[in-house]
């Protein structure tokens, strides 16, 4: 009975956004100490190096996530309408031979000296903008229902290309869910959205089918142990499921993991939950999902209550950019799907992705501020 009297108070959503973020990222951060301590130290002589660059990176992150949620929504409008043109300018930019750089064969990297960054983890944040701008002009508008289509699958699709052209399928892979995710909540017709996704998995299709190397990902999730792909592109998931197996339910003990130490590559980064579910075990990966869940929940319902039609449907779309990106990620490390190398949303490594994470919950949390329920609710649970 008071589960159900706290979840029926519009303050919840705040509390459960503000602590779902603040404990999914403290573990984040104890887990990728653990999952990169053999790497560190192997690469740079420290085994604290990577997580320290994490911990900096979240210096960086949190203080911007708390300045997006004072951010006021005219400029937010204003920098929707110009947010498809920078996503553009960033990924074109990867092509200069000067400051776009190739790592693990992906040209997904933008910087020059000790700065780079990967521009697609912000052109999320940017696109989900223009699409919740674009959307609240076609709701203001009465335009037809399939408007929304038209609005927004031409920049959608060219971001997407641009994406590709670096060989970058995962992160396309999270833009197209992305977008499926807008035009349902958009309202249209499912027969258009069905059409759609149709054609967006026949081009996936298509550009596995095309290169060898996505082919071989792609047969790998029926049997990562056999003999034809164990020792190529099926080690990573293999050993992936051995990391899981081995946790029980409640894991061989926090920095004891066997496959980080050099059998699984990325343990850091792209399979994070494995090693979470071999150190922590069953009821580790199970705290990851409720908190995961408790986080995209509270995203939705501050969405929901957004009297403002951008801001609800920029919302939303930040509810699904985390939740494709943990879907995609989880079912990477479980084999259920093909590894496509995507972060766990502020769990995994990586500067890029933890700093443009966080703005966008910075711009839900903005959302939460403004609703006329929860504020003078915390005023007077401050007295």
């Amino acid at each position: 009975m008071k589960r159900d009297s706290f979840l029926s108070k519009p303050i919840s959503s705040y509390y459960l956004l503000m602590g779902s973020t603040a404990a999914l990222t403290g573990l984040g951060l104890v887990m990728i100490l653990s999952a990169s301590s053999i790497h560190s130290l192997e690469n740079s002589g420290s085994s604290y190096a990577i997580a320290l660059r994490q911990f900096l990176f979240l210096l960086v992150a949190v203080p911007a996530g708390f300045a997006a949620s004072r951010v006021p929504i005219r400029k937010w409008r204003s920098l929707a309408k110009i947010s498809f043109l920078l996503s553009v300018l960033m990924l074109i930019a990867l092509r200069l031979p000067v400051i776009g750089h190739t790592v693990n064969g992906n040209r997904n990297w933008l910087g020059y000296g000790p700065i780079v960054f990967q521009p697609s983890e912000f052109a999320k944040f940017l696109m989900i903008l223009w699409a919740g701008y674009m959307m609240a002009n076609r709701a203001r508008n009465s335009s037809g229902e399939t408007n929304v289509l038209v609005l927004l699958l031409p920049g959608f699709l060219i971001v997407m290309v641009l994406i590709m052209v670096g060989k970058d399928l995962g992160n396309a892979a999270v833009f197209a869910s992305i977008l499926l995710c807008l035009l349902f909540i958009s309202g249209i017709r499912l027969r258009l959205i069905g059409v759609s996704a149709v054609v967006a998995i026949g081009t996936v299709a298509l550009l596995i089918a095309t290169t060898p190397n996505r082919m071989r990902r792609v047969l790998v999730v029926l049997n990562p142990f056999s003999h034809e792909y164990y020792k190529l592109s099926g080690w990573q998931p293999a050993h992936s499921i051995m990391g899981l197996a081995s946790g029980g339910l409640f894991g061989v003990g926090l920095g004891a993991s066997r496959q980080k130490w050099g059998n699984l590559a990325e343990a850091h980064t792209d399979f994070i939950f494995s090693v979470i579910g071999e150190e922590l075990g069953l009821l580790g990966t199970l705290c990851v999902l409720l908190l995961l869940a408790a986080l995209i929940f509270s995203i939705f319902r501050i969405a929901l209550r957004a009297q403002d039609s951008m801001i609800r449907y920029s919302c939303a779309g930040i509810g699904c950019w985390i939740a494709t990106q943990a879907v995609l990620n989880i079912g990477s490390a479980t084999s259920v799907l093909p590894v496509v190398g995507v972060t766990l949303p502020l769990l995994s490594y990586g500067g890029s992705s933890v700093i443009a994470t966080y703005l966008g919950l910075g711009f839900v949390l903005g959302a939460a501020l403004r609703d006329p329920a929860i504020a003078p609710a915390m005023k007077r649970a401050k007295r």
